[in-house]
């Protein structure tokens, strides 16, 4: 009677347990589609960019953009009211990944995406500038500024670096890991849908044609050979890095943020971008320079020297920063200990320098 008693228990406890289960992911599921359902408050440079592209619900699409730029735009498919709020979430996740912006309900349409990071900086803008669309006054696109339609339009594209064939969701996956140095999205994520659906948004109002290699995908890169050949040096790149760059993202390069909201995001320390991401000099050497070439400093860019921008990228290399995946535990946690021992000691020689006389001359 006893055994009879111990299996009844444990169907009745597997059927709690599992039936426990299939009404969290219910619930879990009538919980997605109704923040699928609700209107999307945008982002100021969202709103202020989707309007311009004319995104409506509609049976036919036609870009204002080519109107404006060409004189003539050809109608497309149109999107359905759900396709509209996906582009829009899309276009909230690229411009405030974080809920910087907006707070509350705002971070439920981003689909919880900070789950996927692990400090308090990243934001896709940061590479993919003014919303994945970066375009200068007279709405040219700008060439390596890592448009995000330009690089959907790529579709299946060889990556060099892990040498396999990556669709636009894969490599979205690889922001996540390296660049925002937190945890890779299942494949069927919303977050990978709305940015992918963004994307593809883009390359319509742009007329970009599936294939086609575009000046504006991806970065421009400055190897070696790219330079007056002084050789890289992280010492003149720190000196730069004071004079250039240290009054945005800190003499530490811990970033600026005022009232709760990232103004210069981290390129060192805890909040920074991880070992293997690609925008470290010391994994790639060529990348980090090209985005520095192009768009630093803020309204002034173009106009630092190849090499001063390899020197800088060089120089953020030394500080320290999360490890990645490659490095391993031990490696992981020496890094940990010179993100807590390095700051201090910096700021200590810092004060020290800033407070010794300065020789007069005669």
């Amino acid at each position: 009677m006893n055994t009879i008693a111990a299996k009844f228990l444990k169907v009745f406890l597997a059927v709690v347990l599992f039936g426990g289960l299939y009404l969290v992911a219910v619930a879990k599921h009538d919980e997605r589609d109704r923040i699928r359902q609700t209107a999307v408050e945008l982002t100021p440079d969202c709103k202020a960019k989707l309007e311009a592209y004319g995104l409506a619900a509609g049976p036919v699409y036609r870009s204002p953009y080519l109107v404006r730029v060409g004189g003539e735009a050809v109608e497309v498919s149109g999107y359905s009211e759900e396709d509209v709020r996906a582009i829009q979430r899309g276009c909230n996740i690229i411009d405030d990944l974080q809920g910087f912006v907006a707070g509350g309900e705002g971070l439920g349409q981003r689909w919880n995406a900070t789950r996927f990071v692990r400090g308090t900086h990243t934001t896709c803008s940061h590479c993919h500038q003014n919303a994945g669309d970066k375009q200068d006054e007279k709405g040219n696109r700008i060439q390596g500024s890592n448009n995000l339609g330009a690089s959907w339009v790529m579709a299946d594209m060889y990556d060099r670096f892990t040498g396999l064939i990556l669709s636009h969701e894969l490599r979205q996956m690889q922001c996540y890991i390296n660049s925002s140095n937190g945890f890779k999205p299942n494949i069927a994520d919303d977050l990978l849908r709305d940015v992918t659906a963004y994307s593809r948004f883009i390359a319509a109002a742009l007329d970009l044609k599936i294939g086609n290699r575009y000046l504006e995908q991806g970065m421009d890169e400055i190897p070696a050979s790219a330079t007056n050949r002084r050789g890289d040096d992280y010492v003149r790149g720190a000196h730069i890095y004071r004079e250039q760059c240290a009054s945005c993202h800190g003499q530490q390069g811990f970033g600026l943020v005022q009232d709760g909201r990232v103004i210069y995001p981290a390129v060192a320390g805890r909040n920074s971008f991880s070992l293997d991401s690609r925008m470290n000099f010391a994994a790639v050497n060529t990348i980090m320079p090209g985005f520095i070439c192009r768009n630093m400093p803020p309204g002034a860019e173009g106009t630092l020297e190849g090499q001063d921008c390899r020197d800088i990228a060089y120089f953020l290399s030394t500080l320290p920063r999360p490890a990645g995946d490659l490095q391993g535990p031990l490696y992981a946690v020496w890094q940990q200990l010179m993100m807590i021992v390095m700051p201090p000691l910096t700021a200590y020689a810092d004060s020290l320098r800033s407070s010794s006389p300065r020789p007069v001359a005669h």
